[in-house]
């Protein structure tokens, strides 16, 4: 069984998505359709762009799930057997399944986006990848710290991210080193995505998505929070709403997906981190770019 799986932010590029618009009559009408929703030129910064202006939270999330629907748009006999993104990822991931219209998954991506902007302003946080230490150990030494820091991102054995208050993930990354952590290293973003200090965001999304309508996903989408698969509507929204605060389990996804048949891996968007990481989860599946 093949695996659609798609990437979130960080994957970004200058002049992601060119080739797709001069290439494709029908990529092109999609990406100008992106610009008339966002209110602005976001294929020119796409394609053009400085890595700093790419880096911005209202630019990075259309663009990658622009690259990425856009992408999967123009591969015959486009039929995956599940899918599953990456945080952001998961919107490509439904809009690609039919369980959302390209229109609705950029709007609430859009959405999302400033929100968690918003979000970051209020309060100071930041993330950090912890590299060689289990997972129960990252977990319980967040928990014994005074302030917001929590296990946000469980990429792959022994790669995982936290978030929280600066302060917090601060002293987590000395006592984490201290335990034996081969790098615990802050992260160059925004603020403390995947963590109760996104719950403002969190609020603004939760109306937005109880207002677009989703319809019965073409197969399973193995969501962030769970790891499990979802083709029920009313669950896929919850499970959508609590993604903002709550852990990308990214390696359980994999895993689950493997014991559920999966054999192949399509990374579908920017950049090739996602094979990256089910290289280091399951050796034995086969992966793939678009």
């Amino acid at each position: 069984m093949t695996a659609y799986v798609f990437p979130g932010q960080g994957a970004q590029f200058s002049g992601m998505g060119k080739n797709l618009y001069e290439s494709s009559e029908s990529a092109r009408q999609m990406f100008e359709k992106a610009n008339e929703i966002l209110g602005f030129d976001i294929t020119k910064v796409m394609f053009e762009g400085t890595d700093e202006e790419l880096k911005q939270t209202n630019v990075t999330q259309p663009a990658i799930f622009l690259h990425s629907v856009i992408l999967a748009s123009t591969i015959e006999d486009f039929k995956p057997d599940m899918v599953a993104g990456h945080s952001l990822g998961e919107f490509s991931a439904l809009v690609t399944a039919g369980a959302l219209s390209f229109e609705d998954g950029l709007k609430l991506v859009s959405q999302r986006a400033n929100a968690m902007q918003r979000a970051c302003e209020i309060n100071p946080s930041t993330m950090a990848a912890i590299l060689n230490l289990a997972d129960n150990v990252v977990e319980d030494i967040c928990a014994g710290i005074d302030g917001v820091v929590v296990a946000a991102n469980y990429n792959c054995p022994g790669q995982l991210v936290i978030s929280g208050t600066v302060e917090a993930v601060t002293e987590a990354c000395e006592q984490l080193k201290a335990a034996g952590a081969k790098r615990a290293l802050i992260l160059p973003v925004g603020g403390a995505f995947h963590s109760p200090l996104m719950e403002p965001a969190r609020e603004e999304l939760a109306a937005a998505i109880e207002s677009t309508t989703f319809s019965t996903p073409s197969c399973p989408i193995y969501q962030n929070v769970n790891a499990q698969p979802s083709t029920d509507v009313a669950t896929i929204k919850a499970n959508l709403i609590a993604q903002l605060t709550g852990p990308v389990r990214w390696t359980q996804s994999v895993q689950n997906m493997v014991a559920d048949g999966a054999t192949k891996f399509v990374e579908c968007g920017p950049g090739k981190v996602l094979q990256g990481l089910v290289k280091k989860i399951a050796p034995e599946a086969e992966t793939a770019g678009v």
